[in-house]
């Protein structure tokens, strides 16, 4: 008999192929005892509710059922949730971690395509990219080579809201470039910004000085339209607002009005809501430049969120520590 212990996929059955590819799978199961063919989309499944009774870890992802309290009576021998994805808020509840039960999460591993994502929109907003290329399109004629005066990643202000696993990762990026990066987040002091090598300003402080602002704060009832009327109208003329957070976090209403007046721009992989109508004039403002929320883990990005997975059960059946565990009072805070 195997010793290695029960495991259980737990998530949309199409993401088990994508996020755990053959060799990463084959990694996962060197530690724990996982059938890819049984997978947990609904816990009152009697075929599910037999395997849960024996599994020790649950490996979770995209579409996980809620593991409410009935779902953990079903499941006494389960010791780790580990998520092939970012936020566990979707499923976990707090009586995961009243029973001792550790929780970890890719969203390390998912946040670095959305960091790389949104330092190519920086740049490229810098350049005047996006809004260029609309232009030649629309007009079918181009100014030939010349220096275009108000445009160039030198020396530009970039305001970072959310020092989040992708906020953070966001100003790793940048420091190689001539930009003046700043951020703002209310849990973090003066002495940790210095430690991120950024000046820390106040949410205002940093629209009315920021060419281009890129908003990763977690959603939350607080965060909800905090780039609303009256902070689109902070920004200067002419900048940026990148979100690649959650659509919620911004009054689509109040940054429709300022794409139509011209004064701003916008790259949005995020929306609300998601997806968008088709009649929004987000998708024909020639300053709004919209993306379908592929910014995270993408195609061959996804067997990095396996392989953290994989790492982690290594980790946990060595008995070491896990790398990315996921603690309540943050979870509580965070996305």
């Amino acid at each position: 008999m195997s010793q290695r212990p029960q495991a259980l996929f737990a998530m949309t059955a199409e993401n088990v192929p994508q996020v755990f590819p053959p060799e990463v799978l084959a990694r996962l199961r060197e530690s724990v005892d996982i059938d890819p063919a049984l997978v947990a989309r609904d816990f009152a499944d009697p075929g599910v509710r037999e395997a849960l009774a024996r599994t020790e870890i649950l490996v979770t992802g995209w579409g996980c059922p809620r593991l409410d309290e009935a779902v953990l009576d079903a499941a006494p021998r389960l010791r780790a949730v580990l998520h092939s994805a970012g936020s566990v808020k979707s499923f976990a509840t707090p009586g995961i971690w009243r029973r001792g039960i550790a929780v970890s999460s890719a969203a390390a591993a998912n946040a670095l395509p959305v960091a790389e994502y949104t330092l190519a929109m920086i740049l490229l907003a810098g350049k005047d990219v996006l809004v260029a290329r609309d232009r030649m399109r629309a007009t079918r004629t181009s100014s030939g080579w010349g220096v275009v005066p108000g445009i160039g990643n030198y020396g530009r202000r970039v305001g970072v809201i959310g020092a989040s696993r992708i906020g953070r990762r966001v100003l790793e990026l940048l420091r190689p470039f001539d930009l003046r990066p700043a951020l703002t987040d209310p849990y973090v002091d003066e002495r940790q910004a210095a430690a991120l090598g950024v000046p820390l300003l106040p949410l205002d402080d940093l629209l009315r000085t920021s060419d281009i602002v890129t908003v990763h704060a977690p959603e939350t009832p607080e965060t909800h339209h905090m780039i609303g009327r009256r902070e689109l109208a902070l920004m200067p003329d002419g900048a940026v607002l990148i979100n690649t957070a959650r659509g919620a976090l911004v009054d689509h209403d109040a940054l429709v009005a300022e794409l139509r007046a011209g004064r701003l721009t916008a790259i949005l992989d995020v929306t609300d809501p998601e997806p968008l109508p088709a009649d929004s004039p987000l998708y024909d403002l020639p300053g709004a430049f919209v993306t379908p929320h592929l910014a995270g883990s993408q195609g061959n990005e996804l067997a990095r969120l396996g392989l953290t997975v994989a790492e982690e059960a290594e980790r946990l059946l060595a008995g070491g520590k896990l790398a990315y565990a996921v603690d309540l009072a943050a979870l509580e805070r965070g996305a």
